[in-house]
C-alpha cells in the first residue's frame, strides 16, 4: 500500500486556504550529511540574472535545474533547460513520492552560500504548474526561516525554521493565496541546499 501524508507526522502550518506540511526529519542524519556534500559538489550551479520591476538583477542565491530534458522551466525572466537528474536527486525524489503520490520529473535547486543570500516574496503560481501544485522542499545544511504570508490578508502570517534532513510539501490552493520568502541573516555564516520538486504539466 502506497504512504500518504496523513501517514505521517507532518504539521499543517496554514490556518486557511492551502496546505503546507512540515517532516523535521525526513532524512536521517547520516543521510543528510551525505546528500548535502555530494550534491554541493557535483551540481553545475549558477548565478542567474533575473528581471524585478524590469530591473536586471543577479539572483541572490546559486540556482541548478535537472529534470526531463523537454520540461523547460521559465520564471523572472530566465528559462531554465534541465540537466539529467543525478542518482542521488532520483533517490531524493522517489522517497518523496511515496507520500505525496504525485510523480514529480523536474527539480530546481537553490544554493543558499550563507546568510547574504536570501528569495524574495513570491508564490509558485507559474501556469506549467498546474492549477493547484504540489512542491516539495528538501533542504539539507544550515537551518533557514521560511516566512509565508497571506496575498489578501496581511495579517494572516506564520514562518517555519527548515532544518537539515527536512521537507516541506505545499500543495492544494496555497499558491493562489500564500506568498512566501527566505530573508537576508546577519546570523547565518554556513551554506543551506534547498531542493524544490515540481511536476511542470
Amino acid at each position: 500500500m502506497v504512504s500518504e501524508i496523513s501517514d505521517y507526522s507532518g504539521v499543517n502550518l496554514l490556518p486557511q486556504n492551502g496546505s503546507a506540511y512540515y517532516f523535521k526529519n525526513f532524512f536521517s542524519k547520516d543521510e543528510s550529511d551525505f546528500l548535502f556534500n555530494i550534491i554541493l559538489a557535483k551540481t553545475n550551479w549558477k548565478h542567474e540574472h533575473i528581471k524585478i520591476f524590469s530591473k536586471d538583477i543577479l539572483q541572490p542565491r546559486l540556482t541548478a535545474f535537472h529534470g526531463e530534458l523537454e520540461m523547460t522551466y521559465s520564471y523572472s525572466g530566465i528559462t531554465m533547460i534541465p540537466l539529467p537528474m543525478s542518482d542521488e536527486l532520483l533517490f531524493i525524489k522517489q522517497k518523496i513520492e511515496t507520500i505525496t503520490n504525485t510523480k514529480y520529473n523536474v527539480v530546481l535547486s537553490n544554493l543558499y552560500r550563507n546568510g547574504n543570500d536570501s528569495m524574495g516574496w513570491h508564490a509558485d503560481n507559474e501556469k506549467k504548474l498546474g492549477k493547484n501544485p504540489s512542491i516539495a522542499s528538501v533542504s539539507f545544511g544550515e537551518s533557514r526561516v521560511l516566512k509565508f504570508k497571506h496575498i489578501y490578508n496581511k495579517l494572516i502570517k506564520t514562518e517555519i525554521e527548515l532544518q537539515h534532513g527536512s521537507l516541506l510539501i505545499m500543495r492544494d490552493e496555497t499558491q493562489h493565496f500564500w506568498q512566501h520568502s527566505i530573508s537576508k541573516s546577519k546570523k547565518i555564516t554556513q551554506s543551506r541546499i534547498n531542493l524544490t520538486f515540481r511536476k511542470i504539466m
